[in-house]
């Protein structure tokens, strides 16, 4: 059984009518400022109206005990009216009483004056509590010290975005706009010409807070990354009709330690879905044969529009002028693309045009050139290339759409994660007006390209496209790079164009491996953690049953109430399937709320 502190505040707070509304028959609570609490009391500040519009002052108890309930008591000979006249004593002497452990959230409303409305779990709510003389604030500031609260991140998103597109307060966004691909953030300007549009329809809602418990996440454990895969290993995990004996199994290994580049060309085709982990050599085959036919056949489609006919078709001749552009400033210094009349820039321009000819309502986006050039790289073919292309593109649809659906869930998964991993940090980049993680916008958008080098990202990319050891790892990775700059960030009191120049200038400093050890072990210690949130459970794909039972060596499931070691995580966890689309397509939601955990 878990234990909880629990904390009883019970509050005296004055009723007060003002003139118009006395003669109503459902009062209206009203409360006043509310000041410190320390460990037995809290001094509150309540008063009454004079006729020049001056406040008296009433002292205001809150008893401290383990019942976590919230009380309000009425005490009403203390109100006056606007005359100076005391209300009769009879209206609405009924407390008003909650327990903390049932609140899911509370709203902050502003008409003239603060009022609150408290929202429980089962969806009912408190009348309200109006702040006429001030003290909401204050109050709230009260009851953070009880439970952890937290800015709604639909408004919370929409006004970081409101703060990255304000020229007032970042001077290099004008630049980032206008030219995004030689600015801090880097080539991603149709997008970034999206952003700001995109993410305004997150103000709908009212603004408000959450509540999230304080969670003991235990010990962060230790992990070590294995030797790659190697040509042998492959070999003896086929079988004589060319099967794969223990996807799992290998699968396990990719995650641990990657695959020595000779492989790459043939089991990336597994990793990302081309080719059927259950296939036989012959299957394979036939299904390239078909797929052959099929990529000959949507390439034709775009060879064969002539001159004429393209100035009638202004969106395919926008896709061309974009892919041609990206297409010579990708990756240049790698020997496949360098040089002018490279025949890499040949297929990568191909590919990206056939492309558009296979999903045309999206066809093509700045930053698509970079998820395709390390897939072609390993391929050296422009088929196989294109269908491995296909199906990572399955993945990172949304984040390329012009709603960004894709980058708004992730954004606000991030700041749930590292919300409950590390709250000073993340009250630090609040503070900073960076707690909206904007600077991860180019993270998240193709999966670090830009980060790492160009081998370390093969092996990153092959890592995740296992879906080991949970879902949405990307994140996790994210939280690693995050908690190993968070000292020198707060230490050198960074602000928000420090912190958005220094994360930029992390790239090509990140070592992958480093990474994807600190990744696991956050992994990890939150797979142990016995009071983990559902909604963080949710968002790294923690099911119950994993949770409860893990997979061993016999076969059989058994409780186990010791830590996951990585080998568990690694079995318990869902599986990538680029067809599927796992952690985006199949609809995340926007808003994860934190339940207050009994």
């Amino acid at each position: 059984m878990r234990s909880v502190h629990e904390v009883k505040l019970q509050a005296a707070v004055i009723l007060f009518f003002a003139p118009a509304a006395v003669s109503r028959s459902k009062p209206i609570w009203s409360a006043a400022a509310m000041i410190s609490l320390s460990s037995n009391w809290v001094l509150g500040l309540c008063g009454s109206t004079s006729p020049h519009g001056v406040s008296r002052i009433y002292p205001c108890s809150f008893g401290v005990n383990t019942s976590s309930a919230l009380t309000f008591h009425p005490r009403l000979p203390c109100v006056c009216t606007a005359d100076g006249l005391p209300l009769p004593p009879d209206r609405s002497r009924r407390p008003l009483s909650f327990s903390v452990m049932d609140l899911m959230s509370v709203k902050v409303r502003k008409e003239g004056w603060m009022y609150l409305i408290f929202i429980l779990k089962n969806d009912s709510t408190i009348p309200a509590l109006h702040f006429h003389h001030g003290g909401g604030e204050a109050f709230l500031d009260c009851l953070r010290r009880h439970v952890l609260l937290s800015d709604r991140p639909n408004s919370a998103l929409s006004q970081s975005f409101e703060n990255l597109l304000d020229d007032t307060t970042f001077g290099l966004i004008q630049k980032f706009r206008k030219d995004p691909y030689t600015t801090t953030l880097g080539g991603f300007s149709k997008v970034t010409n999206y952003l700001f549009d995109a993410f305004r329809d997150m103000l709908t809602e009212e603004p408000g807070f959450e509540v999230i418990t304080r969670v003991d996440l235990g010990e962060r454990p230790e992990v070590q990354r294995s030797e790659p895969v190697t040509q042998e290993e492959w070999e003896a995990s086929v079988d004589s009709e060319g099967r794969i004996r223990d996807p799992q199994h290998l699968k396990n290994r990719i995650f641990r330690g990657g695959l020595c580049h000779s492989l790459r060309r043939e089991v990336w085709k597994f990793l990302l879905g081309f080719y059927p982990w259950s296939s036989t050599q012959e299957a394979r085959r036939v299904l390239h044969r078909s797929k052959t036919d099929e990529y000959f056949r949507m390439k034709l489609q775009w060879k064969s529009v002539s001159e004429e006919q393209e100035k009638r078709n202004s969106r395919l001749r926008d896709y061309r002028s974009l892919i041609e552009k990206d297409v010579n400033r990708t990756d240049r210094t790698n020997s496949f693309y360098e040089g002018e009349g490279n025949p890499g820039l040949i297929l990568l321009h191909d590919v990206l045009m056939t492309y558009c000819m296979y999903d045309f309502d999206l066809g093509y986006v700045q930053g698509m050139s970079d998820l395709l050039s390390p897939i072609l790289y390993v391929m050296e073919n422009e088929v196989d290339a294109f269908w491995c292309f296909t199906s990572f593109m399955d993945e990172m649809h949304k984040n390329f759409e012009e709603q960004m659906q894709g980058m708004k869930t992730q954004l606000i998964q991030l700041g749930t994660l590292l919300r409950l991993l590390d709250r000073t940090f993340w009250n630090y980049l609040e503070s900073q007006d960076s707690g909206y993680l904007y600077f991860c916008f180019r993270w998240l958008l193709i999966r670090f390209k830009r980060e790492l080098t160009f081998l370390d990202v093969l092996r990153l990319w092959e890592v995740m496209w296992t879906g080991l050891p949970c879902q949405n790892f990307h994140l996790l990775m994210c939280c690693a790079i995050l908690d190993s700059e968070k000292q020198k960030i707060m230490d050198e009191r960074y602000g928000f164009n420090e912190i958005l120049k220094h994360v930029n200038e992390l790239a090509m400093k990140l070592h992958v491996e480093e990474i994807l050890c600190q990744a696991e072990a956050l992994c990890l210690q939150l797979k142990n953690c016995k009071d983990l949130p559902s909604s963080i459970a949710e968002i790294l794909g923690f099911s119950c049953e994993a949770s409860a039972a893990v997979e061993v060596d016999d076969g059989k499931e058994r409780d186990s109430p010791e830590p996951f070691s990585p080998s568990q995580v690694l079995q318990s966890a869902p599986s990538f399937s680029p067809s599927r689309n796992g952690h985006i397509r199949n609809g995340a939601p926007d808003l994860y709320k934190l339940a207050y955990i009994s």
